[in-house]
């Protein structure tokens, strides 16, 4: 067959408008400052870092396309997400064509990276899945169901940039535990400023305050988040998943939402976990002989404590 059926289409920079369109917006790029700071300890040549870094956030940048799809999320970092202005069809061949690539540039990397690739990228769709299924049937998970979903959901990107550069790395020591656990802390953070602390958020928009629309979006969405979980456990129960089952917009019953959540004790529930969770990576990073970069993160992370 013909190599001219394998080559980039005539239009390939309008099939990856919907990509492009959400690359280029800026973020405050905690996830990518997190993952190279990995390279503190692994300490891997800087055109194999450049290029494993790139690889990560193109993976992101495709998780997020399709995040918004199922979630139908009509705002992005402050900018209408690429379905609202690409359509559906157009934003999945996009991320998809991306995915393709990703997998080429990994062939090309290591012979194990796409391996990798591949376990890491079902980790995630497979966690993203949980989340959509729980949601769209209405059904409230155990809450070590729901932390497994979280890991998966954002520690799958994570690890394939640890994992990925280690490939190419001569230190050997086994950090996928602890990149397991930063990930599942970055993840029940964003879920938790996403109800109490806006300006908290890696994908905030600057529009976003307590009186917007997107405040809380959360919540619009139907989602099952770790708050709400516990509050099943208590007198609120009833009342909480009548209001989470109307997937509302309205300010004022997301603020009543809220007092809610706080009130039962599910968000004073989440800030002992997510302390614990800092304690534990701190101590960790100090076992592994310090790390300043990921400190100064994990320093900006705790601003979840303001709220």
């Amino acid at each position: 067959m013909s190599s001219v059926y394998y080559e980039d289409s005539p239009v390939e920079e309008q099939l990856l408008l919907p990509y492009t369109h959400i690359r280029q917006i800026p973020s405050k790029e905690m996830r990518k400052r997190i993952q190279s700071s990995f390279n503190h300890w692994l300490r891997v040549p800087k055109d194999k870092f450049d290029e494993i870094v790139d690889i990560t956030e193109m993976l992101h940048v495709c998780s997020l396309i399709a995040d918004d799809i199922q979630d139908d999320t009509q705002c992005r970092r402050g900018i209408p997400s690429a379905h609202v202005v690409y359509g559906v069809p157009l934003a999945i061949n996009s991320f998809t064509i991306v995915l393709m690539k990703i997998l080429e540039r990994c062939m090309r990397l290591h012979p194990k990276a796409a391996l990798i690739y591949r376990e890491q990228v079902l980790m995630m769709f497979r966690g993203q899945g949980e989340e959509v299924y729980w949601r769209d049937n209405f059904v409230c998970p155990k809450e070590e169901h729901y932390k497994r979903m979280l890991t998966k959901k954002t520690a799958g990107v994570f690890l394939f940039c640890y994992r990925a550069l280690q490939l190419f790395s001569e230190e050997k020591i086994d950090y996928t535990d602890f990149v397991i656990k930063l990930g599942f802390y970055f993840q029940l953070r964003d879920d938790y400023c996403n109800i109490c602390q806006q300006k908290g958020l890696e994908e905030m928009s600057q529009l976003t305050n307590e009186n917007s629309r997107d405040f809380y979006d959360d919540l619009t969405e139907g989602k099952f988040t770790l708050p709400i979980i516990y509050a099943t456990r208590t007198s609120k129960a009833d009342t909480v998943l009548n209001i989470l089952r109307q997937k509302t917009r309205d300010i004022t019953l997301k603020k009543y939402f809220v007092s809610l959540l706080e009130e039962c004790g599910g968000l004073q529930y989440t800030r002992e976990i997510m302390k614990d969770l800092d304690s534990s990576l701190r101590d960790e990073i100090k076992k592994f002989g310090g790390n300043p970069a990921l400190i100064a993160v994990m320093d900006e992370m705790l601003s979840w404590q303001n709220s």
